[in-house]
């Protein structure tokens, strides 16, 4: 289970100014806590997609590569040329 964590930021001028536009009465978000919420998943999103988009980068490059390219290994080998 996940626990609660309280962080404190601190912000000034520029940022300070955007993360009010946004939480006021006229902004998206009702306060600066859901604001950061949706900042760090919108970022985890970024993150992980990047990721998957890499790893569909490598499988098609394996793919494209011609059969002789390849060669058998046992999973034993796969784990030893991967902490390498």
């Amino acid at each position: 289970m996940s626990r609660t964590r309280t962080m404190t930021v601190r912000l000034s001028g520029a940022l300070s100014d955007f993360v009010a536009a946004n939480v006021d009465e006229n902004g998206a978000y009702e306060n600066v806590s859901e604001y950061i919420r949706d900042l760090i998943r919108r970022d985890k999103e970024r993150t992980e997609k990047e990721a998957f988009d890499r790893l569909k980068a490598e499988l098609a490059h394996a793919f494209a590569a011609p059969v002789s390219s390849y060669e058998p290994l046992t999973a034993a080998e796969v784990i030893a040329r991967n902490r390498t």
